[in-house]
């Protein structure tokens, strides 16, 4: 299992975390259910921008990536993505193996060298790539667009194209320059990858969506870049190095070889194409990062005697109230941000109650946000067990007892929704999980309501202890359900309940009487306030970056 890298120029913001949170509760729920399932991925380490941003601070990029290496690995711990192994591109590992696959793609003759004109900085003395470009599109004649595509109109050009190019770095006007490239031929694999998208690993969408590509012919790709630049030099090269986009997605075996080197699982079984009927590989990723995903890695496998990718899932992008993420309406959060005013795990129920298998976007409407974790999470699923334990630690000795006869008939329809619940996991459709959960939690509360243990325990002591454990059985297997989204919520639980840690086999097993643990808040209710206020220290934070 993997997600995408994120890039070590900057921090991890909340759209980063659906990629994130998404592929954490399919590992968490594979792992409950006593799957052998490895969670690894790395920071993407090379490239002009974190050299250029290095330079600007007056350090080593290896110390620039090391401090954001550090920052990325206490934000996703805050939000509790539970990797196996978080590592880097920039490794020994990474090298050896970029290498090995060039050296394969190369012995193939799959690699061309020619010629290309690009621009070139005289005053920074560097080579251009396409994102240190600026100027007038030469489609629709937008102002300040990139070099390799216009935000105006959606048009994709080459930097040469470009109207009144100048440096991004500095704003001069570049040169144009000569200088010999390396490309990756592609179209060798055309009728290879062509099979593979239609063999179902991508969706429908996406593979409909990549049919353009193939109508259009597939192009030789450049994967060298000139120096100065921050990566690999490439092997028997002079002063040329590894576009960014080659090592990245090397960068997912790297982690796993890191990995197994001190846990002494077997990389090969992973990553060998002789037995890749063996094991799976899924990749989670954004719909922008599609193509080189679904065309330019899987064909860099084939050329080097590496399986292919189980599955790609793709997800959409993540929109604010209706809108791109903005910096000037402060909406572009940074994840320590958010988590210094609203708790993790109110983000992670969010976009899992909104996330399906399909690449669409997904609306973090904050209105929405605020309601339903305060009526569900809380308001439900925290409620259930808030409300039934600490009657029970009060008034009832802190022991429970066999549930209530009563309640057989609910605790059964808990039980009999695992295989539904189990399937929408599966399939990566959380929103009908959390759905199903929340109404499973619903006749629970129902069962509360109807046999007012709190009335009853003035009467019958035994009959609430009865009619109460009922509602903590519930409970239990609910969080069962609960766990891949919520696992703090589910932890302290679990203390409560004095049980040990649940997996998806304690779903059959039977209540047993205990005494219960002390009882911790499980979830808290959300305020507009706290929402306001992190809006304007994002925007406050941004308006100084500026």
């Amino acid at each position: 299992m993997t997600s995408a890298l994120p890039y070590a120029n900057g921090h991890i913001h909340i759209g980063h975390l659906v990629e994130y949170i998404q592929t954490d509760i399919w590992v968490r729920f594979q792992k409950l259910r006593g799957q052998t399932c490895t969670y690894v991925c790395a920071d993407d380490t090379h490239g002009t921008p974190i050299m250029i941003r290095a330079r600007r601070e007056g350090i080593a990029p290896e110390e620039l990536i090391a401090r954001m290496h550090a920052e990325h690995v206490r934000d996703f711990a805050a939000f509790e993505i539970a990797f196996d192994n978080y590592y880097t591109t920039h490794s020994p590992e990474n090298r050896e193996l970029a290498e090995g696959i060039y050296k394969a793609l190369e012995a193939g003759g799959h690699i061309t060298v020619r010629e290309v004109e690009q621009a070139y900085c005289e005053h920074d003395r560097m080579w251009l790539p396409d994102r240190f470009l600026k100027g007038t599109c030469p489609k629709c004649r937008a102002a300040d667009q990139y070099g390799d595509s216009c935000d105006a109109c959606g048009a994709t050009y080459r930097p040469t194209d470009l109207i009144d190019a100048r440096c991004a770095v500095c704003g001069t006007a570049p040169v144009r320059k000569l200088s010999d490239h390396y490309f990756f031929k592609l179209g060798d694999f055309a009728r290879e990858l062509q099979e593979w998208v239609g063999g179902g690993h991508v969706h429908p969408s996406i593979a409909n969506k990549l049919q353009e590509w193939f109508s259009e012919g597939l192009r030789d790709w450049d994967i060298s870049r000139d120096g100065p630049y921050f990566g690999f030099l490439i092997p028997g090269a002079q002063d040329k190095y590894f576009y960014v986009w080659l090592d990245a997605p090397i960068g997912y075996m790297a982690s796993f070889r890191n990995l197994c080197a001190r846990t002494g699982q077997d990389f090969d079984a992973y990553w060998q194409a002789d037995r890749a009927d063996e094991t799976e590989l899924h990749h989670f990723l954004g719909k922008d990062i599609t193509y080189f995903h679904a065309l330019f890695w899987p064909a860099m496998l084939m050329g080097s005697g590496y399986r292919t990718p189980t599955q790609l899932a793709i997800h959409g992008f993540l929109t604010v109230d209706g809108q791109k993420m903005s910096k000037s309406r402060g909406t572009f959060i940074q994840a320590r941000t958010f988590a210094r005013h609203l708790p993790p795990q109110a983000l992670r129920y969010y976009y899992a109650s909104k996330l399906g298998p399909d690449p669409e976007d997904l609306d973090l409407s904050l209105e929405d946000f605020v309601n339903r974790i305060n009526a569900e999470l809380v308001g439900k699923l925290a409620n259930l067990v808030s409300r039934a334990a600490r009657m029970v630690l009060s008034k009832l000795d802190g022991r429970t007892c066999e549930p209530d006869p009563a309640a057989a008939g609910m605790i059964d329809a808990i039980r009999a929704a695992a295989d539904e619940i189990a399937g929408h996991y599966e399939s990566r459709n959380f929103a009908l999980a959390v759905r199903r959960i929340c109404a499973l939690a619903d006749e629970a509360n129902r069962y509360l309501e109807q046999t007012q243990p709190w009335q009853t325990v003035k009467t019958d002591a035994e009959l609430a202890r009865q009619q109460l454990s009922a509602a903590l059985e519930a409970s239990r297997l609910l969080a069962v359900y609960l766990k891949p989204v919520v696992p703090g919520f589910v932890e302290r639980t679990e203390a409560c309940l004095a049980i040990e840690p649940l997996t998806w086999a304690s779903l059959s097993e039977s209540p047993s009487p205990r005494t219960l643990g002390e009882f911790q808040r499980l979830a808290d209710r959300l305020d507009a306030k706290a929402v306001q206020a992190l809006i304007d220290e994002t925007r406050e934070d941004q308006a100084a970056d500026k």
